[in-house]
C-alpha cells in the first residue's frame, strides 16, 4: 500500500505520541480503555498508518492491530466495539431463590446466621461477604 505525502507527513509527526496520549487521556472520561485504543487503532488503519507506527502511537501490540484489520476487512467493526464481560458465576447463583425463600420464611438476623443456614441446608461453603452481595443483588435485607 503507498503512502501518500500527507500519511507520510501524519505518520512522523513528532508530536503524534503525545498528542495520542492526550486523546486516549479525553476519550477514557466517555469509554473504557480498551475500546478508546480500539477506537483510535480502526481509525488509525482507515488512515493506512503501518503497523508498527499504531502500536507506537496506541501501546496495542502488533497481533491486536492485524486481528483489527482483517475483522475491518471482514466488515466485522461493530464486534470490535464489544466487549463482553466475563467472570465466574456465583456458589449462590444456582441457589438464589430458594435462599431467599428461606430468608423470608425463618428468622433470620445476621448474615452469619444465613452463612449457616446455607451451608447446612444446601451443602454450599460461602463467606458473610458472598452472602451480602447476594442480598444486595436480590434487594432483600437483613
Amino acid at each position: 500500500m503507498m503512502e501518500t505525502e500527507a500519511n507520510k507527513a501524519s505518520v512522523s509527526n513528532p508530536n503524534a505520541k503525545q498528542i495520542m496520549e492526550k486523546v486516549i487521556c479525553f476519550l477514557l472520561l466517555f469509554a473504557c480503555e480498551t475500546i478508546v485504543k480500539r477506537t483510535l487503532c480502526l481509525v488509525l488503519i482507515a488512515g493506512g498508518v503501518p503497523n508498527e507506527r499504531i502500536t507506537e502511537l496506541t501501546g496495542v501490540c502488533d497481533r491486536s492491530i492485524r486481528t483489527y484489520k482483517k475483522e475491518v476487512e471482514a466488515e466485522n467493526i461493530e464486534n470490535l466495539l464489544k466487549i463482553s464481560v466475563k467472570g465466574r458465576k456465583g456458589k449462590l447463583d444456582d441457589y438464589k431463590t430458594d435462599i431467599i425463600e428461606e430468608i423470608n420464611k425463618n428468622n433470620y438476623h445476621s448474615k452469619q446466621q444465613i452463612v449457616d443456614m446455607v451451608f447446612e441446608k444446601f451443602g454450599i461453603k460461602t463467606s458473610i461477604t458472598g452472602v451480602g452481595r447476594l442480598l444486595k443483588k436480590t434487594g432483600s435485607d437483613v
